[in-house]
């Protein structure tokens, strides 16, 4: 039986790293207090900070996978990369759940924790889509870049599509939410890196003359007698316009109007 302790377990933020809380929880019997990473300043008191072991985040990610089930894991896996209040404590709720009832889990869609990782998986997922659909690049030399500003940490999901997209290219697409860069180059492996800040470089003439022909063809296959703005913003979310070439002068409009008002 576990007990209820008041620790808090301390970790380096990794995914590995929260598979070993779970780990050290089993270990010694105790339920933690709550989750932290290193960068969320916790308390003094009661802190019992969690090294990052590999054999040890590989037992627990394998036995999600072969004690409970294949998307159970899954579930688990890519709520690490949602943007969710108390995140580490809602998966580390989720595992012992998992390893509870089994594969049995997936189908509690009434226990509020498998509903919230559920919702927000969805939301992951839902945005993973949106930025297939809405990445923009700029040309700058020989390389391909893009700046998004996700919710969540959609880099992961979104790197095989582009990667066989422009397989032939090299590119750079930069998550400047979670400061983090998605890097690949031809006949080489990409990665996705910590990147602390970004700027953009001046758009040379090449560029310019891209940008004014995407928004031209944009604006000519336009039908005005079905202008919907409502609609637009259902299938096209605002929050993406401020990074896609054809919208950033629509923003500027409305935030003009709005102003003005």
């Amino acid at each position: 039986m576990h007990n209820r302790s008041n620790v808090i377990y301390v970790y380096d933020g990794s995914f590995e790293g929260l598979l070993c809380c779970i780990f050290e929880s089993y270990e010694k019997k105790e339920i933690p207090l709550d989750i932290k990473t290193e960068n969320d300043n916790p308390v003094l008191f009661n802190i019992k900070e969690i090294i990052t072991d590999k054999e040890k985040s590989q037992r627990v990610y394998k036995s999600l996978g072969l004690n409970v089930s294949p998307e159970a894991r899954r579930l688990f896996t890519y709520g690490f990369l949602c943007d969710i209040p108390d995140r580490e404590m809602l998966l580390y709720k989720y595992a012992r759940l998992s390893f509870k009832y089994k594969s049995k889990i997936t189908n509690m869609l009434v226990n509020d924790t498998v509903d919230r990782l559920n919702k927000a998986v969805k939301h992951l997922t839902n945005e993973s889509h949106r930025f297939i659909e809405f990445v923009r690049f700029s040309i700058y030399g020989d390389v391909l870049v893009s700046v998004i500003e996700p919710k969540n940490f959609v880099l992961p999901l979104i790197s095989d599509h582009f990667c066989n997209r422009f397989m032939n290219e090299c590119f750079m697409i930069y998550d400047k939410t979670h400061r983090q860069a998605l890097i690949y180059k031809p006949n080489s492996q990409a990665l996705i890196i910590p990147l602390d800040d970004f700027k953009e470089p001046e758009a040379e003439n090449t560029e310019i003359s891209y940008r004014k022909l995407w928004k031209g063809f944009y604006d000519a296959i336009a039908i005005e007698g079905r202008y919907n703005p409502r609609c637009r913003m259902n299938h096209m979310p605002k929050w993406y316009w401020k990074n896609m070439t054809e919208m950033k002068e629509d923003e500027q409009n409305i935030e003009h109007k709005q102003l003005n008002a």
